[in-house]
This record gives structure tokens, sequence and C-alpha cells, in this order.
């Protein structure tokens, strides 16, 4: 009986010794966005590069070599694509386009061009989750074209017993207002959690 337990004990100890073995050969490598340093970049404000008060990607680009030299590997830039910028630019209204002020999609390409030759990788903020009630899918969708009827969330709401419209919930926004907004075109409320 005491030598099944000693043999048990050395059987016990000898999985555990093959385990740690096995775990301190294998090699855990991490993407490199795991490593990172990232440093975010709000267009509009960090640097103008024409003089009219607005940053821009063409003063973004100069100021890579900069970031790369005081240890960041990667640049984020907050929302550039097309906005009406009621949301700083998360209301997009092109998923395609870049917004004017902030310069053209051949400045863009310019700023990527020049990250590659510096080092630095550059990360887009994309909120696919909303858009601007002017993007082509959200007009598509108030006008119940095919494909797009349900890109959003559409409910009639109710009617209370004073006759007024009334959203279908008392849902409130992130910004603390209802998250049901009337659309008169449509004739329906659609759900939104921004602006």
């Amino acid at each position: 009986m005491v030598w099944h337990s000693i043999m048990h004990i050395y059987r016990v100890f000898l999985a555990v010794i093959t385990l740690l073995g096995y775990r301190s050969n294998v090699v855990l490598t991490k993407e490199w966005w795991e490593n990172a340093n990232y440093y975010q970049i709000y267009p509009r404000s960090f640097r103008d590069s024409n003089g009219d008060g607005i940053g821009d990607l063409n003063g973004i680009a100069p100021k890579l070599q900069y970031l790369k030299d005081i240890g960041f590997t990667a640049a984020w830039l907050s929302p550039i694509f097309k906005s009406p910028m009621v949301d700083f630019g998360y209301d997009i209204s092109d998923f395609y386009a870049i917004h004017h002020e902030y310069g053209t999609m051949e400045d863009f390409k310019a700023l990527i061009a020049r990250a590659k030759q510096v080092g630095i990788r550059i990360i887009l903020d994309f909120v696919p989750n909303h858009t601007s009630d002017e993007c082509e899918w959200f007009v598509k969708s108030v006008n119940r074209e095919p494909g797009y009827e349900d890109f959003y969330v559409w409910s009639n709401g109710t009617v209370d017993a004073n006759g007024r419209r009334q959203p279908p919930s008392n849902w409130v926004s992130a910004f603390r207002y209802s998250a049901w907004e009337w659309n008169e075109k449509r004739q329906q409320y659609y759900l939104h959690q921004f602006a």
C-alpha cells in the first residue's frame, strides 16, 4: 500500500515536470498590435498644414518620425471619414471618403506611405456600430429601398390616450435622451445611441 502511494506521487511528479518542461519550450509570440505603443491623434487639433486653423492629414505626416523617435510604434487616428461633424466625426456619412477638412484620399495614401517609410503603423478609428443620418445607407433605409429596409432598427411606436405619438420604449441614449427619434418621411421611430 505504501509502495502504491509512493508510485502514485512519483507519477504525479513526473507529469508535473513533463508539463513544466513542455510549457517552457512553447514560444508565445504576440501579434504586433499586442505589443504596440499607441499615440492617439485627433486630426482636427493635431497639426494644421495649410493655415486654415484645422488640423489635417498633411499635418500628421511630418510628425510621424518624431512619434517613432519617442517610442511610439503606432498612430491611432480618430475618425477621418466624411462626416457632418455633429459627433466629432463619429457620425460618419461616407465610409469611403476622407472628410474634406482633413484632406483627400491622395493625402491619406501619402500619410500611409510616410508611415511605412518611418516604420510606424496607422490605425483608423472605425465605428461600424452607427452612422450619420446623412449616410447613404440611412437614406436608403428611410426610403425602404430593397436590401436596406432593416439596416437600422425601426419601430412604429405607440399612440397615447391624447393621440400623441410615443416612442416604442423608454430606452435612453448614451447622452440620456430618448434613444428613439421620429423620422417624418418613413413615419417610424429609429433607434440611435448617440447625438
